[in-house]
């Protein structure tokens, strides 16, 4: 969807640190990025940076754009544009500003400004994972099509955003939210303190014994590869512990939704370590007071990036089912399936593609 649409929306990666700022058409960027400090703790600088960051970006465009789109990390009245509440990376920002009004008045285009979580799964759902998948199944000979998508995004956080059928999800209060879910061991905290960065140093410091150890994600899955010093089972398991318990979390979500899962994020170039014990826990089993056993996620569940296992997912269990008292038949699939499969567009690209097409989305429905 759009990518032969020559429209332009500006763009902007806005990090805590630095601001990104770009402009996209037909799903691709089409300026040099330009990046700068955020000075996210002024909100005179912060707001000044972001005006400079976007008039630079236009003044280097053919044309004019129709829209500025992008992400804002935190909670936010996202309709009306209006960013505040606990914002660690934007301390400015708590008492609420009205900054999708304020752009729109300094450059007299529409914003629209969306939580990260959910325009990762809305550009994996109309760019990357979703019509790859349905690709792969139509090439297959599958008649087999997925229209609904959970998208997680594994970094400082545990972020999340729901597509039901092809339809960005926002939520009534724009807090569709997967962080403060219970954590799977510790049923009094949040399970973001189990499902990112914080987590795998924590859990490699408590396994090794080192927790004075200075090394990120990126480094301790080097020792989980054997390719730098460190305490290999350790580093295995804090990545199979960040699985496990994103797994559990992902489980009460696509129970509810019926969808695919797609994962992006940083910490995902760990996949191997993660997935098994993540696959694990979406087909692990529960029980009836009765004693009756069944399925956690009532799916089966395939890793859609095993080429072994995509085949079987493709080609499901049809039959041929006989139509009472006659002598038709009609085709049967009686079995229910999703997958899992890591972002191959990556999460920054895929929030990018995806605050393109809302925009643009946005604006059609306008002129409908």
């Amino acid at each position: 969807m759009y990518r032969n649409d020559n429209r332009v929306v500006i763009t902007l990666d806005a990090g805590g640190t630095n601001f990104v700022f770009g402009a996209m058409q037909a799903n691709k960027f089409i300026v040099e990025p330009i990046t700068t400090p955020s000075n996210a703790a002024d909100l005179d600088k912060c707001l000044r940076t972001m005006v400079d960051g976007f008039r630079a970006v236009i003044d280097r465009l053919p044309e004019k754009p129709v829209a500025i789109s992008f992400a804002f990390p935190g909670p936010a009245d996202y309709p009306n544009g209006i960013i505040g509440g606990y914002l660690p990376n934007f301390p400015s920002f708590r008492d609420g500003v009205a900054l999708g009004p304020f752009l729109e008045y300094t450059f007299g285009i529409p914003v629209f400004i969306n939580n990260d979580g959910d325009l990762f799964a809305y550009g994996e759902a109309l760019g990357g994972a979703l019509p790859e998948v349905n690709a792969r199944l139509a090439a297959a000979g599958s008649s087999k099509r997925y229209k609904n998508l959970v998208g997680y995004t594994f970094g400082t956080g545990f972020g999340v955003g729901v597509v039901v059928d092809n339809r960005l999800n926002r939520g009534d209060n724009s807090c569709v939210e997967t962080f403060c879910l219970r954590h799977k061991k510790q049923p009094g905290v949040i399970v973001e303190e189990g499902v990112a960065v914080r987590a795998i140093k924590r859990v490699y410091g408590e396994q090794s014994g080192d927790v004075n150890h200075t090394f990120e994600p990126k480094e301790i899955c080097e020792i989980a590869d054997g390719k730098r010093p460190g305490d290999v089972e350790a580093a295995k398991r804090a990545f199979a512990e960040l699985g496990e318990i994103a797994g559990d979390a992902m489980a009460t979500a696509v129970t509810l939704i019926d969808g695919l899962i797609v994962i992006g994020g940083g910490i995902t170039a760990a996949r191997k370590w993660i997935m098994p014990s993540l696959l694990a826990e979406l087909r692990s089993k529960m029980r009836t007071l009765g004693g009756d056993e069944l399925n956690r996620v009532q799916m089966q569940v395939y890793d859609l990036d095993d080429e072994a296992q995509f085949t079987e997912f493709a080609r499901g269990n049809m039959r041929p089912l006989a139509v009472y008292g006659t002598d038709r038949y009609v085709a049967y699939d009686p079995q229910k399936r999703i997958g899992v499969m890591i972002s191959k567009l990556g999460a920054s690209q895929a929030i990018s593609v995806g605050a393109y097409a809302f925009a643009l989305s946005q604006l059609d429905a306008q002129n409908e």
